[in-house]
């Protein structure tokens, strides 16, 4: 009986490290993955560093639409961040490992700005609808106090969620198998290899898997669904052409975000492949991030014009 028991704590010693498989790129082609991934990366850190910078420096650029935006470029540069640097790190190591405690924050913040950037497209497609739909009540309705309770409490919200699947991950243990087929330590890699019961683990994933990604998918649709009814009720060529504009742009990064994150985490994990989740996850975590930049703000008249004025105060641009 002893013996027994020695053999099974033998068989669940705790793990000191992970190693990170990563993507599935033949060797002859991981310079040029590499430059890519190191190109994407800087775009995203640039672009939305550009954004903030431009968003900061222009008073005319001080609205709720505006600061929203701020905290989403920032939310996108340090979710990026999570994994990008990691990710280029272990394709240039021979041994691409990373510690227990290391794994565990990288997945902490990993999902905390994934959250933190459902909630603020939340808080976006709210301010485009009154905008839109009222706009008159605009500035009453989008009060300072408002727009900061919504930036605080996304935060707070995001803090409480990342925490709880960190510490449930954090009581399960770890076998002699600590190698991860992923770029990262995602949750559902680290569920595989447990020899821990996960079923609770499973079961907080997609309870709150709905209400975190699910509820604010859901409310974004609603939002734009009453936006479309408001001006069709009063048709204008130009009002049409400029408010589908924007609400396409919107949409396409928010089918593209929700879309990879919902068929993720809340299918069930043995019926995703580790291929179809690599790319699922890179489209989210690099993809995402580096065109919203592009297509929130740069594709924007206002950020041009603010652009164009902040190079000509620094004299960096000659301006008439």
């Amino acid at each position: 009986m002893n013996q027994m028991q020695g053999t099974t704590e033998r068989n669940q010693t705790a793990v000191s490290q992970f190693l990170l498989l990563g993507l599935p790129i033949p060797m002859e082609h991981h310079l040029l993955f590499y430059a890519l991934f190191l190109a994407m990366y800087l775009t995203t850190v640039l672009g939305n560093l550009l954004i903030i910078s431009i968003i900061h420096l222009d008073s005319h650029l001080h609205t709720p639409m505006y600061s929203f935006l701020s905290n989403l470029s920032f939310s996108d540069l340090c979710f990026s961040s999570v994994t990008m640097p990691k990710l280029l790190q272990s394709m240039q190591s021979q041994v691409p490992s990373i510690p227990y405690a290391g794994c565990l924050a990288q997945m902490y913040f990993f999902l905390f700005f994934a959250d933190l950037e459902s909630f603020l497209l939340v808080a976006m497609a709210y301010d485009r609808y009154v905008a839109i739909c009222f706009p008159l009540h605009y500035m009453s309705i989008m009060s300072p106090k408002l727009c900061v309770s919504l930036v605080v409490l996304s935060w707070v919200l995001t803090t409480f969620h990342a925490m709880l699947h960190t510490l449930l991950m954090a009581r399960l243990s770890f076998c002699e198998d600590n190698v991860i087929p992923h770029f990262f330590c995602d949750m559902s890699a680290l569920l595989k290899l447990s020899c821990s019961d996960t079923h609770v683990n499973e079961l907080v994933i997609f309870v709150m898997g709905g209400i975190i990604l699910v509820i604010p998918f859901v409310l974004i649709i609603v939002s734009y669904v009453r936006i479309v009814s408001s001006i069709l009720k009063v048709p204008s060529a130009r009002g049409i052409r400029k408010a589908f504009s924007t609400c396409g742009s919107h949409l396409s990064v928010v089918s593209l975000f929700y879309g990879t994150v919902i068929g993720l985490y809340l299918c069930p994990s043995a019926n995703n492949s580790t291929v179809k989740e690599t790319v699922m996850a890179m489209m989210y975590t690099v993809v995402t991030p580096m065109l919203n930049p592009f297509i929130y703000s740069l594709r924007n008249r206002d950020i041009k014009g603010a652009l164009i004025r902040v190079l000509c105060k620094k004299k960096i641009l000659f301006c008439l």
